[in-house]
């Protein structure tokens, strides 16, 4: 089984910031691109950033600039630096990556249970 555990969500004023992190455990032989997600209510999931094993990294316009994504290969970790947080930034965070379990050939897609995150104004 692999798991993926998200933490660092809560309630945050406008302008400040907040770090999620994501543990991926379980029988891993290989972690790929890792990402993280967010769904506001009543909307779809969207992508926040994500990021290669190679440490490539991508954005969505409304992350450049104010959010880091970064992980640790050692730890099977990735993080979310989220800085000048805006109350529109406000949504439940899921962690996602693409994992080869020591147990199978394959890759899996895998997602956390979600963290949430309110920026109030």
């Amino acid at each position: 089984q692999v798991q993926l555990v998200e933490s660092g969500g809560g309630l945050v004023q406008a302008g400040g910031s907040l770090r999620l992190s994501c543990a991926a455990s379980g029988n891993i032989f290989r972690i790929g691109a890792m990402g993280w997600y967010r769904q506001a209510p009543g909307k779809q999931r969207e992508l926040v950033a994500g990021i290669t094993r190679s440490d490539v990294t991508n954005y969505a316009d409304s992350a450049k600039g104010r959010f880091t994504i970064s992980r640790d290969n050692a730890k099977n970790t990735v993080y979310l630096q989220m800085s000048s947080l805006k109350p529109e930034d406000t949504a439940v965070y899921y962690c996602n990556a693409d994992i080869r379990r020591t147990t199978s050939i394959g890759t899996y897609n895998y997602w956390g249970q979600g963290t949430q995150v309110t920026v109030s104004s």
